[in-house]
């Protein structure tokens, strides 16, 4: 039975939001997720390469997954918003999916600028089940609030990430609050260059 894979466009609070939806390939779906992109100024869709091994990854572990492009990028109305109108975004793409799947348990993962946008959004509403942050980029700016979010955090992060070096993304870590769990994979750079099949197998195997 093939899985079910459908186009959407999302009442945004810029315009219509560009959105797929996918459910997983050979089993019913045990949780829901929306998973945002890297940051559209620097071409960053939710049909990037990264974001679509995540999605698989996250198929295989049973959820379905909801992707969108954020205002400004793609089919997507309005125009980038610097992470404030991006945020509000998601909450959009949540909300739908939460409707769309009440009866499951909902967590949100993000790439890069996603990361970043997913975990100040789940930090926010504080019941997702789990956040996976992707390449989380520390050099992009403060994220004090990871210091008291409750919610289960994941970290995976490039062994040779130009936008969160390990030992930048290592202090920062130990300043997020627990639950939270991070996971190093050995690759190129921030875009998980000769590393995406372990990639899409460390977002398989969460917990």
């Amino acid at each position: 039975m093939p899985r079910r894979i459908e186009s959407h466009l999302l009442d945004g609070p810029a315009g219509r939001l560009e959105a797929i939806v996918e459910e997983p390939e050979d089993q019913e779906p045990v949780e829901a997720c929306v998973l945002c992109h890297p940051h559209p100024l620097h071409g960053g869709t939710m049909h990037n390469k990264v974001v679509h091994r995540v999605a698989r990854g996250l198929r295989r572990h049973g959820a379905v997954v909801l992707r969108f492009n954020f205002r400004g990028a793609g089919r997507s109305q309005g125009k980038h918003d610097h992470g404030t109108g991006e945020i509000h975004d998601a909450r959009v793409a949540l909300d739908w999916l939460r409707a769309r799947y009440p009866h499951l348990p909902y967590s949100m993962a993000g790439f890069s600028f996603g990361s970043r946008v997913i975990l100040n959004l789940g930090c926010a509403l504080g019941d997702a089940a789990r956040l996976i942050a992707v390449g989380f980029p520390t050099r992009a700016g403060a994220a004090a609030y990871l210091a008291s979010c409750t919610v289960p955090k994941f970290f995976i992060s490039s062994t040779h990430d130009q936008y969160a070096p390990r030992a930048e993304m290592e202090e920062l870590y130990a300043t997020v609050s627990e639950p939270k769990q991070m996971i190093w994979i050995e690759a190129r750079d921030h875009f998980f260059q000769g590393a995406l099949d372990p990639l899409e197998e460390a977002v398989f195997e969460l917990d």
